[in-house]
């Protein structure tokens, strides 16, 4: 029980205090000066009470144009913004103070808290990534401007974590052809998909430890696509399925797929063969016929003449 009223009179304690600190700043707001609010706004920043020093820099900032006190208002608002998570809005604020104040001491730091903020805005791999582009562009355009500047190794590794989290979105997205993927139609189109993506992917990210793993599941694809395609389009396919094989080779001479893909380059062949004779019969069909129609047109001219 006892402690229980200690528990209550320090919760009363502690309302007591914010609703008084509440008043307080509700009073600076309304009646204050500028000069007033703009020396509480430092107090509370200093304090780590960004919530309350934000509302003050952000409500004097437009009254300071040309004050010697304008370019620090602006600077610790954006910091106010990006210590409440408030990225997108704190990486606006960031650019903006460069873009104003570009020969301030300060300037370097707000370019670099302008891209930081950026990246952690970034969101997560499997979401979309047109801010993770833009953040790598901020971050690649902070390093080329100050190459030498104290952030850049921060920046380096920045660009290395949103570079991986696109390698995973382009993974992921080649991932997911081949799972929709099937015999039927559509699911046909989408292993022509998966091929296609997974040769994009490799091109981007050629060290990924990704690419074992995807080059397995294009040859798949592949084979998959030309063993149930047209007649037309077999042999071009079943070829290109044993040069994806033999290209996988090359670069992993052993692995737990050796076994799959072996037998994959085994169907392939004997797809071809078959395609190969298929052709072979037709051609001699053709030029039977072609004997055939050139005997009966002599016969004809012969006939025509008597």
């Amino acid at each position: 029980m006892i402690k229980n009223l200690v528990l209550y009179f320090v919760l009363g304690c502690v309302a007591i205090f914010t609703t008084s600190c509440h008043k307080e700043f509700t009073k600076l707001q309304k009646s204050g000066t500028v000069e007033q609010k703009y020396k509480a706004a430092i107090k509370y920043y200093n304090e780590a009470d960004y919530y309350y020093a934000g509302l003050l820099f952000e409500e004097i900032s437009p009254l300071l144009k040309g004050d010697s006190t304008a370019e620090k208002t602006q600077f610790y608002n954006a910091y106010c913004n990006y210590y409440q998570s408030q990225f997108q809005l704190s990486s606006y604020l960031f650019k903006n103070f460069y873009a104003t104040y570009a020969n301030s001491p300060f300037a370097e730091e707000a370019f670099y808290m302008y891209a930081y903020s950026m990246f952690k805005d970034s969101p997560t791999f499997n979401l979309d990534q047109t801010s993770t582009l833009t953040a790598i562009d901020a971050l690649q355009t902070f390093i080329n401007t100050f190459p030498n500047s104290k952030y850049a190794d921060n920046c380096t590794q920045n660009l290395r974590d949103l570079r991986t989290r696109l390698e995973k979105k382009a993974y992921e997205k080649a991932k997911l052809y081949y799972k929709t993927s099937n015999v039927g139609y559509p699911g046909l189109a989408n292993y022509k998909a998966a091929v296609i993506t997974i040769d994009n992917f490799a091109r981007e990210f050629p060290d990924s430890p990704y690419n074992m793993e995807l080059r397995y599941l294009q040859i798949i694809s592949q084979y998959t696509l030309a063993d149930n395609s047209i007649y037309s389009k077999q042999k071009e396919r079943f070829e290109k399925a044993m040069s994806l094989y033999e290209s996988f080779k090359d670069k992993y001479p052993t692995t737990t797929y050796d076994n799959e893909l072996a037998g994959i380059y085994g169907k392939s062949q004997k797809g071809l063969t078959k395609v190969l004779e298929i052709e072979e019969k037709i051609k001699k069909a053709k030029e039977e016929y072609e004997k055939e129609q050139a005997a009966l047109r002599a016969e004809a001219a012969t006939e025509s003449k008597d």
